[in-house]
């Protein structure tokens, strides 16, 4: 069932916008992540999706059909909470099978149901135990459980893995991941972390102050982001911003950082020349695009090592660039060290333009 939404707003008490004039398809079977910082409006358009909140504005459907009036128990749709709702007093098997019994399932159906689901969350040897007898990871397969006996038309999760340590978090990821390729059914996932919205997605919307900013897959949102904000949020370490100054040249234009020539490639000469007068620029480039050289070397930007920061496989290094912060992503047998000086060289085909005012890509 693919879902739509229309011009959503939604205005609260005293003024406050939590979603701004939001336009969304959520095309059937797919897993669809809202993503962005605390405040942004995800989880607002999440509930607005279950019937928990009505617009101010707007119309949702569900496969063509509008529910915007309907109430959360006519839309055939499960949540998942980040922290899992689970009754206390029930063992995982009742748990399990409460939903069904309200909407009284034959008692033989609810059985099968609830263990056919125990087998593919593998938590059959926990039918018996109470939620307060569970890990956290444990709990978090009954809720999902919970949401998927039903057979609901689509899965609505609210940062349903927030509670969760680090690692297990790794591994309910790759769950939820394989859970959805065997189910198929349509997942509008919420989060502010941005790494489980590129792992698990087959899309992602990046919201912020209320308002969509990019609605694209994961590699196009890395590989080509729409603005400043989506550039920034996208990516761990976040891309790097330096503002550059056009020239022109004989040969044509060409930038200038910390007073440096920066060699553009021929996509970026075209772009800017579609800014005929422009005198300044913000470059963006994803720290393992940039590379160190000797001091001196020419192309290179100097810069002084401030941080150096071991994390296994690779070193992130934090520099000093005419003032600027800026974090290289490099090996791990790097020797550079802090207060090096270094020729820091950015990759001309990997940069990214965004204009200084607006902050909006330039295409």
């Amino acid at each position: 069932m693919d879902v739509h939404l229309k011009g959503i707003e939604k205005v609260f008490p005293r003024g406050a916008v939590a979603v701004r004039t939001l336009n969304l398809h959520i095309p059937s079977g797919e897993f669809v992540t809202l993503v962005g910082p605390s405040g942004c409006g995800k989880t607002t358009t999440l509930r607005m999706i279950a019937g928990l909140e009505r617009p101010t504005a707007g119309e949702i459907y569900f496969g063509g059909t509008p529910v915007t009036d309907l109430e959360p128990g006519d839309r055939n749709v499960a949540m998942v909470f980040q922290n899992y709702a689970l009754y206390p007093h029930m063992n995982v098997y009742r748990n399990l099978a409460y939903g069904l019994r309200v909407r009284r399932t034959e008692p033989a159906e609810i059985d099968r149901r609830v263990r056919e689901v125990a087998r593919i969350l593998e938590i059959e040897p926990y039918l018996q135990r109470k939620p307060r007898e569970l890990s956290g990871g444990q709990r978090q397969r009954v809720a999902l459980g919970r949401a998927m006996v039903r057979k609901p038309a689509l899965f609505l999760m609210d940062e349903p893995l927030s509670n969760l340590d680090a690692k297990l978090r790794v591994s309910m990821r790759a769950e939820l991941k394989r859970l959805h390729l065997e189910l198929k059914t349509t997942t509008v996932y919420v989060t502010h972390d941005q790494l489980e919205a590129m792992t698990m997605s087959d899309r992602v919307a990046v919201m912020h102050e209320g308002a969509l900013q990019q609605y694209d897959s994961p590699g196009s949102l890395y590989n080509a982001p729409v603005n400043r904000f989506v550039a920034g949020f996208i990516g761990s370490p976040p891309m790097n911003f330096v503002e550059a100054i056009v020239e022109r040249e004989p040969e044509g234009l060409i930038l200038r950082v910390a007073g440096t020539v920066i060699a553009a490639g021929s996509d970026q000469r075209d772009r800017l020349e579609q800014r005929s007068g422009e005198r300044r620029v913000i470059l963006g480039i994803r720290p393992e695009n940039l590379r160190f050289e000797p001091p001196g070397s020419p192309g290179s930007i100097p810069a002084r090592v401030f941080v150096v920061e071991p994390v296994g496989p690779e070193t992130y290094v934090d520099l000093l660039v005419d003032g600027q912060r800026l974090i290289a992503r490099t090996d791990a047998e790097t020797s550079v060290r802090v207060d090096d000086a270094v020729g820091l060289v950015l990759e001309s085909r990997r940069l990214h333009l965004f204009d200084p005012d607006s902050g909006q890509a330039i295409r």
